[in-house]
């Protein structure tokens, strides 16, 4: 594969577009940022990163995953921003998230955070299956462990984060 971002075959710029309604399908309903939008908000985030090359498709689901989750937290932070609403902090799942949730998208990306700094590889499987909206098989292939790996530590991580979220909710009210 090339390491042009700009060469991106098509295949690939499909997958982008797939990744984009998966993790559109976790957001609020009536959400006003849409799938291609967001593809394509990615693409250009990756076109401009210097750091990224484009190796594999395993890597660059990886780093689209990343792309969308920060044009995912900015969205919520700027709607935030607009609102300075209290939130509902509901547990990691994989259904959409309810229009008062912006403050939980946010509370997530800063307890991921942390996550990465503790354990890379649970920090990855969450981007992965929730940000990038990819199944368990997909996701043990891309960072080359097995299923129940990935089904174990992402049972880990969702308890990780809940008790980071929850407790930071409560060090803040």
């Amino acid at each position: 594969m090339s390491n042009d971002v700009e060469e991106i075959p098509p295949q690939l710029y499909g997958e982008l577009r797939r990744l984009a309604r998966r993790a559109l399908r976790r957001e609020r309903p009536g959400h006003t940022l849409q799938p291609t939008a967001l593809a394509h908000e990615a693409y250009a985030r990756l076109a401009r990163d210097a750091s990224f090359t484009l190796r594999d498709r395993k890597q660059f689901g990886l780093a689209a995953a990343r792309a969308m989750r920060r044009i995912l937290i900015e969205y919520a932070r700027a709607r935030s921003a607009a609102k300075r609403q209290s939130s509902r902090i509901v547990p990691l799942a994989e259904e959409p998230l309810a229009p008062e949730q912006d403050e939980y998208v946010l509370a997530l990306h800063e307890a991921l955070e942390r996550l990465h700094q503790q354990d890379e590889q649970l920090a990855r499987i969450v981007e992965l299956r929730f940000f990038g909206g990819y199944s368990v098989p997909e996701v043990a292939e891309m960072i080359g462990v097995s299923e129940r790996t990935v089904k174990r530590g992402w049972s880990v991580a969702k308890g990780w984060l809940h008790r980071e979220i929850t407790e930071g909710e409560s060090r803040a009210g």
